[in-house]
């Protein structure tokens, strides 16, 4: 009996990770900013930066422009509602606009967030919220428990169980060093963009300064006299008026009085400076996942065509993270739209038309297989009478 009593008065069972505990204890369920300056690395990026500015718009536009297919029990369902408050998430913006946003947040913060605005039991807006107000607030569990949306010193608090679903989906990339933030490849790219940045401003100040290697004006005279302050500060004044810029560039010096110019710089080509420049916007450009080539950048030759490089690009890159941010989506809006599967209509992309043309010809050189079968390799529903060899 007293076996009894004590399997009675047991707590009940709950399915957990076992070491949720020892992260939600790391973090004492105090909201955590982001640990990284997302306004210095985009204004010094995206803003300032030409190839972190095109190859941010390259991989957010692309990824935006894929169609939604929706399957509900593996069958497609077109006019499925999920795939409307895509087409137009809210009044301001079309589904396009809100999705190039929330991937251009991603790939610079590592972190995007939504917001779904519901009313009673149905999701009617969706919205794209800056990264650098939003932090995250964990739990006793160590996963999410609200999000906190801070702006000109005010702080909304948005629980995850508030609604029907939870009112924020917060993508990530993979940081291997944070429970809760993602890794952009900005940050990665970091040691790139600035040489890349630094070889810009070096290349303005060599065109402000008569767009030639600096040099020392030398003063010596037999009696060992030096100049005066007064001299000193009229010759350098007639240096800055008269010969520095680039409308002054070529104009001769005129010397007097024991003056002698030195040339002191090395040139572009002792620095190796166009190389180093190169060097590191491919750098860049690997951090994101776009081929040099597609960015004009010379010195690479992994493809042997623009074509190739171009089918790599949505391979390799714009697929693989819309069809990741379309499964995310999914999970998140089970609650109101059940489940169903939102996925990517690869076969509207022009770049890959000819890795399509060459299934479709493997597919029907496949003589051994049904016709449905077929197109169940290919993503299609069955049709009636499918069922035979073609």
């Amino acid at each position: 009996m007293l076996k009894r009593l004590r399997s009675l008065l047991r707590a009940p069972e709950e399915k957990a990770s076992r070491v949720s505990n020892l992260i939600a204890l790391g973090q004492l369920g105090k909201a955590r900013w982001t640990p990284r300056d997302y306004t210095l690395l985009t204004r010094e990026g995206y803003v300032k930066n030409a190839i972190v500015h095109r190859a941010v718009k390259l991989v957010a536009e692309s990824a935006a422009s894929l169609p939604w297919l929706a399957h509900v029990d593996a069958v497609e369902n077109a006019e499925h509602p999920l795939l409307t408050l895509l087409a137009a998430p809210n009044a301001r913006q079309n589904g396009a606009g809100l999705m190039e946003i929330a991937y251009t947040h991603l790939l610079l913060a590592g972190n995007a967030y939504l917001e779904a605005v519901a009313v009673g039991d149905t999701v009617r807006e969706l919205y794209a919220l800056r990264p650098d107000r939003v932090r995250v607030v964990p739990g006793s569990d160590g996963w999410p428990e609200a999000y906190e949306y801070a702006v000109s010193g005010r702080t909304i608090r948005m629980s995850q169980a508030d609604g029907p679903v939870a009112p924020i989906l917060q993508l990530t990339l993979t940081n291997p060093l944070d429970d809760h933030y993602g890794l952009s490849p900005l940050e990665a790219a970091a040691y790139a963009l600035d040489t890349h940045n630094a070889s810009a401003k070096w290349n303005k100040a060599l065109l402000d300064n008569a767009a030639r290697p600096s040099g020392a004006l030398i003063y010596s005279r037999s009696d060992g006299t030096t100049l005066s302050e007064a001299q000193f500060t009229r010759l350098k004044e007639e240096l800055e008026t008269s010969y520095q810029g680039s409308t002054n560039a070529g104009r001769p010096m005129l010397l007097e009085g024991g003056l002698d110019f030195k040339s002191m710089s090395l040139t572009p080509k002792d620095m190796d400076f166009l190389e180093a420049r190169n060097a590191a916007a491919r750098e860049i450009a690997l951090a994101f996942g776009v081929p040099p080539m597609l960015l004009g950048i010379p010195g690479d030759n992994t493809y042997s065509n623009y074509q190739e490089a171009n089918r790599s690009f949505w391979r390799q890159t714009v697929l693989p993270l819309a069809a990741r941010t379309g499964a995310a989506i999914s999970q998140w809006l089970e609650p109101v739209y059940g489940a169903v599967a939102l996925t990517i209509d690869a076969d509207r992309v022009d770049a890959l038309s000819v890795d399509r043309a060459a299934a479709w010809q493997r597919l029907s050189d496949a003589s051994f297989l049904t016709i449905n079968e077929k197109r169940e390799a290919l993503g299609y529903t069955p049709i009636e009478g499918g069922d035979r060899l073609a």
